[in-house]
C-alpha cells in the first residue's frame, strides 16, 4: 500500500513550507513536493502608493534581507524617475550592500546551511545548528561570527537609517552623506571582514573538503542538475552585485543571453502549478517544459553558485584565486552540483569583503553630492541586484503623479522555484529505498533545499486570481468537512 511522508515544517530556511513524499508499494519515491502554504501579496498593495515609497515598504517583506529589496527597490525608482543617482550615492548603496552581503553569507554558513557540513548531516537533529556549530569549530569562533555581524551590522545602520529596514535609498541617490570619521568605521571593518572570509574558507577547507565522505556527497548525481544559469556582471563578465547587466550561460557553459535589466521581462515568464503558492521562473526563448534539466528545458539557476557559473570571474583578487580552485578541484565550467552552492557562496563572501574594502577607502563615498535630483515624470522602471539568493528584480509602473499603477517583484526563490523542486525530488528519490526512512535521511532532502538559502517570504508574492487556493475545514473533532479550491 502506498504512502506519504510529510516533512512539516522544513527548518532552517526562511519563510514557511513542507516537503510530502508519496511513496509507492515497494517503498520508493514516486514524487516529492515541496510546498510553499504562505501567500503574501506585496504587488497588490503597492498599488496607489507613491513609488518612491517603495524602497521603505517592500523592506518589510523580509527581516533577513530587507537591504536587497530596498537597493533593488531603489534602483527601480531611478528608473522610473529616469535619473542617473550621483557617483558618490551610487558608491554608498555599493558599500551598504557589500557589507549585507558579508553580514548574510556568514549568517547562512553558520547558521542555515553549514551545520549540515561542520556538524554532519546525520547528526542528531538538536546539533544541527549554531549550538553544534560552536561546539565543533568552538566558542571564540562564534565570538568572532558574532562579533563582526554586530559591527557589520551597524555600520548598515550608520549609513542606512536602521539595519532591518534601511532607509537611505531616495531616487537618484541616498539620504546621507558621510564622514571622514565614518569612512575611518568602514575602513576598519573591510579589513576584519576580509581576513573573517579567509578563516571561513579555511574552515570549509579543513572540514569539508578534507572529508572523502562530503566530497562524494557534493559531486553526488543525486544533487545534481544540469541547467541554465543566470547572475549579474559587470562589463568584463565579472560576478557584481550591485549593477550591470544579465548574462544566461546554457548548461554547456556557453553563453545563452545577455541584456540589461529593462529587458528582463523579456526574457523570463512565470509558471502557475496547483501545488504551491510559489510561481515557476523559466526562460521564455526555450519554453516551460516540466520540471526537467537539460538545454531543452528553459529551467535556469540563480543563486551563488549560478552566479560563478554565468560569469567569467570574480573581480577581486583573492576571491579570484578561491574561483580558479573551486572549479579546478571540481573539474571545469560549468559546475552542476547543488551542494556547491555552500562553497561558491564563500567565495562570495570574500569577495564581498574585497569590494567593501575597495569602496569604504575611496574618497568619493565622503563626497557631499550624494544625490541627483529628478526633474523628469515618473513611468516605469526595473531594478535588479543580486541578493544573496540570486537575481532580484523589481518592476514599477506609475502615473504621472508617481503613484504606482502596477508592480511585478521576481525575487531569487522565484527563479529558483523550479530548480528546487526538481533538487528535492531528485534527493528524495535518491535516499528513500524500500521504505526506510529516519531524521538523518530526511535532513538530506531538506540539505536539497537549503543549498539555495531559499527565502519563501519574498517568493510568495501574487496578483489575486493567478494562484492556487486550498481551504479545508475541520470540525471541533479535527474532522475535514468541506474544501474549498482554486486551482489557478
Amino acid at each position: 500500500m502506498s504512502q506519504k511522508i510529510t516533512i512539516d515544517p522544513i527548518t532552517r530556511l526562511e519563510g514557511h513550507g513542507k516537503v510530502d513524499i508519496f511513496l509507492d508499494d515497494a517503498g520508493n519515491v514516486e514524487r516529492a513536493y515541496l510546498q510553499i502554504p504562505e501567500l503574501r501579496g506585496f504587488e497588490k498593495f503597492a498599488e496607489g502608493r507613491p513609488v518612491e515609497d517603495m524602497p521603505q515598504i517592500t523592506s518589510r517583506i523580509c527581516g533577513v534581507c530587507p537591504t536587497a529589496h530596498h537597493m533593488a527597490a531603489s534602483k527601480a525608482v531611478d528608473a522610473v524617475f529616469h535619473v542617473e543617482p550621483s557617483v558618490p550615492g551610487r558608491k554608498i548603496r555599493d558599500l551598504v550592500y557589500s557589507i549585507f552581503f558579508v553580514e548574510d553569507h556568514a549568517l547562512h554558513f553558520y547558521y542555515l546551511g553549514g551545520p549540515d557540513f561542520i556538524v554532519g548531516p546525520t547528526a542528531p537533529k538538536a546539533e544541527r545548528n549554531i549550538l553544534g556549530v560552536l561546539g565543533k569549530v568552538g566558542l571564540e569562533i562564534g565570538k568572532e561570527v558574532i562579533g563582526l555581524r554586530r559591527q557589520l551590522r551597524e555600520l548598515i545602520a550608520l549609513a542606512g537609517g536602521k539595519v532591518i529596514h534601511p532607509v537611505l535609498g531616495l531616487p537618484g541617490g541616498v539620504a546621507k552623506a558621510l564622514t571622514k570619521e565614518d569612512q575611518a568605521k568602514f575602513i576598519a571593518a573591510a579589513d576584519h571582514a576580509v581576513e573573517f572570509a579567509e578563516f571561513t574558507l579555511k574552515i570549509f577547507h579543513d572540514i569539508v573538503l578534507k572529508n572523502p565522505d562530503y566530497v562524494a556527497w557534493i559531486t553526488n548525481d543525486i544533487n545534481t542538475h544540469a541547467t541554465y544559469y543566470m547572475g549579474q556582471v559587470d562589463a568584463k563578465n565579472r560576478v557584481n552585485f550591485y549593477d550591470g547587466q544579465i548574462r544566461v550561460v546554457a548548461p554547456d557553459g556557453k553563453e545563452f543571453l545577455k541584456f540589461p535589466a529593462a529587458d528582463f521581462h523579456q526574457h523570463v515568464a512565470e509558471q502557475v502549478e496547483p501545488w504551491s503558492y510559489i510561481k515557476f521562473c523559466y526562460l521564455r526563448a526555450v519554453g516551460w517544459k516540466g520540471f526537467t534539466d537539460g538545454a531543452d528545458s528553459g529551467v535556469y539557476c540563480v543563486a551563488p553558485l549560478a552566479r560563478l557559473n554565468a560569469a567569467d570571474g570574480m573581480a577581486t583578487p583573492k576571491a579570484q584565486a578561491a574561483y580558479e580552485e573551486m572549479y579546478a578541484l571540481l573539474g571545469g565550467k560549468p559546475v552542476h552540483h547543488t551542494l556547491a552552492n555552500h562553497w561558491a557562496r564563500l567565495i562570495e563572501l570574500l569577495y564581498a569583503a574585497e569590494r567593501m574594502q575597495e569602496l569604504a577607502n575611496d574618497p568619493d563615498i565622503i563626497d557631499p553630492n550624494v544625490r541627483t535630483l529628478p526633474t523628469a515624470t515618473p513611468t516605469e522602471g526595473v531594478g535588479i541586484v543580486e541578493a544573496p539568493r540570486g537575481t532580484l528584480v523589481h518592476y514599477y509602473a506609475t502615473d504621472a503623479d508617481g503613484l504606482v499603477t502596477r508592480a511585478n517583484l521576481i525575487v531569487a526563490t522565484q527563479n529558483n522555484a523550479a530548480r528546487i523542486a526538481m533538487s528535492v525530488d531528485k534527493t528524495a528519490r535518491g535516499v528513500i529505498k524500500n521504505g526506510k526512512v529516519d531524521d538523518g535521511i530526511l535532513n538530506m532532502v531538506e540539505m536539497a533545499f537549503r543549498a539555495y538559502d531559499p527565502c519563501h517570504g519574498c517568493a510568495t508574492h501574487a496578483l489575486p486570481g493567478q494562484m492556487p487556493l486550498r481551504l479545508a475545514i475541520y470540525n471541533a473533532a479535527g474532522v475535514q468537512i468541506d474544501e474549498i479550491r482554486r486551482d489557478g
